[in-house]
């Protein structure tokens, strides 16, 4: 099979989400239809050995959160399928931000009680930010919650996208007897004990046919006529070319506990969804059929099988063949690697690739390496763009507490904080480390692998900062002068830029003000400002 041919077969896409929408169960089904399991539910009925959760780290399946982001590969309708489950808590919102380079779209699951919340909106943005195509799959139809229209309506209002929807419910919570696919005009009955792949797909060749109140009864029959007659009036036609600019978003409704509505999902986004995409780098856009082999860095994480302690990069495919053990050029370093184990991952499994095609994140093993937003080719000198790192929210300096550790413990720091969940200052003088997070929970996801993965024990101390900022200038004297001056509020990140910890907005503001020769950056990636 050619490359045209490999890129045709691929779908790579994000699932998204605010906390406890939904978004792992919805995840698991998929891999229910895609074979990779074999009973929905069996994961949180331990009915199986082969893990489907993504939730692979002790701390995720303790507190019940997703904190890695998680790639599973699976074939399903004549497609290769390439899930990236993220983080749906806000505190990990950076790590899903930079999943999000690497996805050609993305499934946006909402709960239908409490409809868009805050980090649905701000996930949107960074969707809206790459033209990024979205699927709404609203869940939880089978328990009491907003109206649909109610809900397509804030969908629109909140989120700044048209919505379309491609299937509608038949009532909800107690009433709910199932969805109208109006996208192929048939039925799909709801049966909440459903936990295999059983459907009950009637076709009817319109609403007018009588079948219809056989089926769901006369009072539905009617509410269903209206309410469908009424999308068809009140939305446009789907149109997939708007869909694939990020123009609309079709919407599916369902249960993804119950394993109701995925199928509709599922068969209309192999037939909608975008194939691999080209990316940009800081020379030209990079096409996927580009015979020459590229791809990204978007992720890194370490021990990811704490009994063998490796550290593996999770690289995102984007032109050209990848073949096992042949050397690639690390632009960065200017060297040349191979890799003897590249993986493609199913949750918690892994398994050796000897090749791999645009759209796909194999996984390389690492020794340290690897940074997120590497780029590795088959010998062109480009970087993609697109993947900084954004300001943190909360820094707090690094306490040791067990000083016959202090080995682990910058081992453990240093590695954790190359995973991308936080990133690393150091203050001189004193070698001092401070650690930058999005929210709180990062500290306790920190503290508990230092101690369980390497034997390290920390504690935190609050710093007040306000904001890391970045700093470039064509006059090296003035910001000399300014980090003397500024000396107790000067880090340094891991590449060495010198960093303004700035105490407030106002104190910014005001050494913006008085240094104008120097530019103030709120992300890593220096390019994205100007």
């Amino acid at each position: 099979m050619g490359l045209k041919e490999e890129i045709s077969k691929r779908r790579t896409f994000g699932i998204i989400s605010h906390p406890d929408a939904g978004k792992t169960t919805l995840t698991e089904k998929l891999l229910l239809f895609g074979g990779a399991i074999q009973t929905a539910g069996a994961v949180k009925n331990n009915k199986i050995k082969k893990s489907a959760t993504s939730d692979f780290m002790e701390i995720e399946k303790q507190r019940g959160i997703s904190v890695a982001t998680s790639v599973m590969a699976f074939q399903y309708g004549g497609k290769q399928i390439n899930i990236l489950d993220t983080p749906g808590h806000k505190d990990f919102a950076e790590d899903t931000y930079r999943t999000l380079t690497a996805v050609d779209s993305v499934i946006l699951v909402i709960d239908c009680a409490n409809g868009v919340e805050s980090q649905t909106e701000k996930l949107m943005e960074v969707c809206r930010m790459r033209n990024t195509p979205v699927i709404v799959f609203v869940n939880k139809m089978d328990r009491e919650g907003k109206e649909a229209f109610d809900l397509l309506d804030e969908l629109e209002e909140k989120l700044d996208i048209k919505v379309r929807p491609l299937s509608w419910p038949i009532g909800m919570g107690d009433r709910f007897k199932g969805v109208y696919n109006l996208h192929r005009k048939n039925l799909n009955l709801f049966d909440a004990n459903k936990t295999k792949i059983e459907r009950d797909i009637v076709n009817i060749e319109n609403l007018d046919d009588p079948k219809l109140e056989e089926i769901v009864g006369e009072q539905f029959a009617g509410e269903l006529r209206e309410e469908a007659e009424l999308v068809e009036g009140v939305y446009e036609a789907f149109d997939r070319d708007k869909y694939l600019a990020g123009e609309v978003a079709p919407v599916f409704f369902g249960s993804a506990l119950n394993n109701f509505g995925v199928q509709e999902l599922l068969d209309t986004f192999i037939e909608i969804s975008p194939e691999p995409r080209g990316r940009m780098t800081d020379t030209e856009l990079i096409k996927p059929d580009n015979k020459k082999f590229s791809g990204f860095v978007f992720k890194i994480h370490a021990n990811i099988d704490p009994k063998h302690r490796d550290r593996i990069a999770f690289l995102r495919i984007v032109s050209g063949t990848f073949e096992r053990n042949t050397f690639y050029q690390h632009v960065r370093l200017n060297k040349k690697f191979k890799f003897a184990n590249p993986t493609s991952f199913m949750a918690q499994s892994k398994e050796v690739v000897d090749e791999a095609y645009p759209g796909d994140v194999v996984g390389l093993y690492d020794t340290g390496n690897f940074k997120i937003g590497d780029t590795l080719t088959e010998g062109d000198d480009f970087m993609f763009k697109g993947i900084p790192s954004f300001s943190p929210e909360i820094f707090k300096e690094v306490q040791n507490d067990d000083p016959m550790k202090t080995k682990q413990l910058e081992k453990g720091i240093q590695q954790l904080t190359d995973e991308g969940v936080a990133q690393l200052f150091t203050i001189q003088p004193g070698n001092r480390k401070v650690i930058g997070t999005v929210g709180e929970l990062q500290f306790e996801v920190i503290q508990y692998r230092l101690e369980h993965e390497y034997g390290a024990k920390a504690s935190f101390k609050f710093k007040p900062h306000h904001k890391a900022c970045w700093m470039t200038t064509d006059n090296e004297e003035k910001l000399d002068e300014f980090i003397k001056r500024k000396l107790n509020n000067i880090a340094y990140d891991k590449d060495g830029n010198p960093v303004f910890l700035a105490d407030s907005p106002f104190l910014l503001t005001q050494a913006e003000t008085d240094y104008p020769e120097i530019k103030f950056h709120r992300t890593s990636e220096f390019k994205l400002d100007n």
